[in-house]
């Protein structure tokens, strides 16, 4: 936008100066005529017929001058489509050459001249930007919520029933529940059970005496609590002995729990049941679905810190070491040189005709006045040369012939 801007000024400015030359014109033929000097006369009356006549043939290509229709102006305008087809014939026919294009591209070494670009921080952060500003939020804004929480939970939900969990327990067990590390293991857990056991006195008091009938008027509650702790204790206790009986069983119940969970199918199945079964509750599924809301939030809350987001550093150091790392690796390079002369070249030569027709079709849709103004744009800067220079060498040659009679 900025730059078309910069275009109409300079072209504004070209028009005056034109204008102004041929202004001078005008003004040297009324003192000519006024002081009758002959060779001013001539040459100002020539230098006004060749700058109207250029800056009619100037005009005359992009619009009617003054507005009048005069057959054979507007000329780009009311050829637009013959010029678009022109335009896309030439491309076609005369530039996607193979054997021109392969030279050039041999020529270009693509591959060394994109690294080097990628590896320009300057480039490196326009790309980063690019990405950062407008395509993450394009496609975060793009993306229905709702559809990634369900695609999130159904694929949750498949990748565990894929994992067998029994085997993944039973691994786990092994490695605690092994050797001497199997007795300290259970010596803990006991130790734990025991510290809780005695922490909870009181409450297995009050827990006995809501359970006694008021009847007993409480005398037994007392009795009847300390046995039950004394003897759960006492329990504890003998299974912290190494050699003992209830030692052994739980020694036992340990082994045979871990075979059934690396050779029970039924073992298997209520395991990997019981935590596919956890993971469909509304609870998990909630916190499922909130992991994109809490990514995306996060996303955006990145990015609006603008230069100082780590999304947009990181992918501009990407972009950076991707450049570097990619030219120190010389069969990459030879890949990449390969595949534009070979596989893209052969895809520009097979599609020739539907690049020419798309450059066609595109000048052929837009607006006449329109096109007008967008070459006039960039070309019309130097074509208000001819006017000048129409003005000027006019003004010669019309001096030239009144010396030419003169002498004659």
């Amino acid at each position: 936008m900025e730059k078309n801007t910069d275009k109409k000024t300079d072209l504004a400015k070209m028009k005056q100066l034109a204008l102004a030359v041929l202004a001078l014109a005008v003004v040297l033929f009324f003192v000519a005529h006024h002081y009758k000097i002959a060779w001013l006369k001539a040459f100002s009356e020539a230098a006004m017929v060749g700058g109207i006549a250029d800056w009619f043939a100037v005009v005359a290509l992009f619009k009617h001058p003054l507005g009048i229709p005069i057959p054979h102006t507007a000329l780009i305008p009311n050829n637009k489509d013959a010029i678009g087809e022109n335009l896309g014939n030439f491309v076609s026919d005369e530039f996607l050459i193979k054997e021109k294009l392969e030279v050039k591209i041999d020529e270009f070494d693509f591959a060394t001249k994109a690294t080097n670009w990628l590896k320009e921080e300057k480039n490196a952060q326009n790309i980063s930007n690019l990405i950062s500003e407008n395509v993450i939020p394009g496609i975060l804004k793009t993306i229905d919520d709702t559809d990634v929480k369900q695609f999130l939970q159904t694929q949750f939900e498949a990748k565990l029933q894929e994992i067998n969990f029994s085997e993944w327990l039973a691994i786990g067990l092994e490695s605690v529940f092994n050797g001497e590390k199997q007795s300290k293991a259970i010596s803990k857990i006991i130790g734990i059970l025991a510290s809780e056991l005695q922490a909870s006195k009181e409450e297995i008091r009050e827990k006995v005496k809501k359970s006694t009938p008021w009847y007993t008027l409480g005398v037994a509650d007392k009795k009847i609590a300390d046995g039950v702790f004394n003897g759960l204790y006492e329990f504890l206790l003998m299974a912290n002995e190494p050699e003992s009986t209830i030692r052994k069983k739980i020694n036992l119940y340990l082994m045979d729990f871990i075979a059934d969970l690396k050779n029970s199918v039924e073992m298997q199945e209520k395991v990997n049941s019981l935590i596919v079964d956890f993971a469909q509750r509304p609870e998990m599924q909630d916190y499922i679905g909130s992991i994109w809301q809490d990514l995306k939030s996060a996303v955006l809350s990145d990015l609006e810190k603008g230069e100082e987001s780590r999304i947009k550093i990181t992918i501009a150091k990407t972009i950076q070491n991707f450049g570097m790392n990619i030219q120190n690796d010389t069969v990459m390079m030879a890949k990449i040189n390969t595949f534009v002369r070979v596989d893209l070249l052969d895809i520009l030569i097979r599609n020739k005709h539907a690049i020419g027709n798309l450059i066609a079709t595109s000048v052929q849709s837009w607006d006449k006045k329109e096109i007008a103004e967008k070459l006039e744009l960039e070309v019309g800067k130097d074509l208000q040369f001819i006017r000048i220079n129409g003005t000027v060498v006019g003004g010669i040659v019309g001096l030239i012939i009144y010396c030419v009679e003169q002498f004659i």
